[in-house]
């Protein structure tokens, strides 16, 4: 394939967010080799592994257990990067420097390894081949799908590993819970309405942490629960989402929530080209009436919870955000709080107020090709009838 034709940094603001990230057109067979020899090395001599979702939340973990384990990486190389960065002004796509941050620090003694809800379970298996015996092991801001699909790489890695912790704030189900813990896991899960999985891997680590990082946690915590009263979280979660997982964890963990002046000006950078696809994603919205609810259905690469926002001030009790890559993002809001219960019907799951899913629905790349040139409308259909469901019910 000709890389001009996924090179999408160059294409108008329109055709760009209407198709995925050039990562998405990197075939999983190849990514699996990259990502195994990645997850090998970062383990390699680690005193503690962290797997962790890599957003803010997810990262500020990282940060706090280094922080507990006098394992924090030099700040200097990633302002310097940053800095070099900033001074080539070149067009930015979506996709992080994971790659590029490789080479611009030395390695923690407490490894990260970016994952997720949907690749929780090669993140334990791989770490689970590669890990050395007695290694520590936490898994932060991750609940998975179901106890079977990660239960014989989750007894190996406790059996091997000195201690097994896992911090969370999803919604568990009994049965998932009680299993992770009967497998020996120190399993803490806050309270999702109240915490972030910052604050519980604060208030659960035995380490007397300094101010900057009770703020730090506060901070996430107002943008991960969608609380919206300190600005500064905005610039926590987007700054998460366009920095690599090294760089975000070691700059907050040197800074906490007062970011330094470079990384300021890099994400008021970076918002020009947010905003505009906020208004691209917000002006293709459509609502619907569906029982008592009134849900924004839209379509984009952007920033879904920014979107959802400017949707409920438009009167929608709840919004989806249908992706390029396949994925939705569903908001709530006071008139609804039942966005996990859509979710669950569409292959996902999350918080009643906020929650995430990937229909199952693209079995080749014609019906990729369909999704993007009908901007979501399969998906939305999918989803539009989970929202139904919950009517009949």
């Amino acid at each position: 394939m000709d890389d001009e034709l996924i090179e999408t940094s160059e294409f108008s603001l329109h055709r760009r967010s209407l198709l995925p990230g050039k990562g998405f057109f990197y075939p999983d067979s190849l990514d699996e080799d990259r990502t195994e020899e990645r997850i090998e090395d970062a383990v390699d001599g680690a005193e503690a592994v962290v797997i962790t979702d890599s957003d803010a939340d997810g990262l500020g973990c990282v940060a706090l257990i280094r922080e507990a384990r006098d394992a924090a990486l030099d700040v200097a190389p990633f302002e310097a990067a940053l800095a070099a960065e900033m001074a080539d002004d070149e067009p930015e796509d979506d996709e992080t420097g994971e790659d590029e941050e490789e080479e611009a620090h030395e390695r923690s003694t407490v490894a990260l390894v970016a994952s997720g809800p949907g690749d929780i379970e090669e993140s334990l298996e791989l770490v689970a081949k590669h890990v050395e015996d007695g290694t520590d092991l936490f898994v932060c801001d991750i609940c998975p799908d179901s106890y079977e699909y990660i239960e014989d790489d989750l007894e190996t890695l406790v059996e091997r590993c000195s201690e097994v912790r896992w911090f969370d704030h999803h919604q568990w189900g009994e049965e998932l819970e009680g299993s992770v813990r009967d497998a020996g896991v120190d399993l803490v899960i806050g309270d999702s309405e109240e915490e972030c999985t910052t604050d519980v891997a604060l208030r659960s680590l035995d380490y007397a942490f300094d101010d900057r990082y009770t703020e730090l946690a506060e901070v996430t915590r107002d943008h991960d629960l969608w609380l919206k009263q300190d600005e500064r979280s905005d610039d926590l979660a987007d700054y998460a989402y366009w920095s690599g997982p090294e760089e975000y964890a070691t700059v907050v963990g040197e800074y906490g929530a007062a970011l330094p002046e470079t990384v300021q000006a890099y994400v008021e950078h970076r918002r020009v080209e947010k905003e505009r696809r906020i208004d691209a994603a917000v002006s293709r919205a459509n609502h619907r009436q569906i029982g008592e609810w009134t849900v924004g259905f839209t379509y984009g690469r952007c920033s879904q919870n920014e979107v959802a926002e400017a949707l409920r001030k438009d009167g929608c009790d709840g919004a989806v955000i249908v992706k390029p890559s396949g994925s939705a993002s569903i908001r709530g809001s006071e008139g609804f709080e039942r966005c996990h219960e859509v979710a669950g019907q569409v292959n996902g799951g999350g918080h009643p107020k906020a929650a995430g899913c990937k229909p199952d629905i693209y079995d080749d790349m014609l019906d990729m090709a369909q999704h993007w040139t009908t901007e979501g409308q399969a998906a939305r259909t999918v989803i539009r009838r989970a929202f139904e469901n919950l009517v009949e019910e």
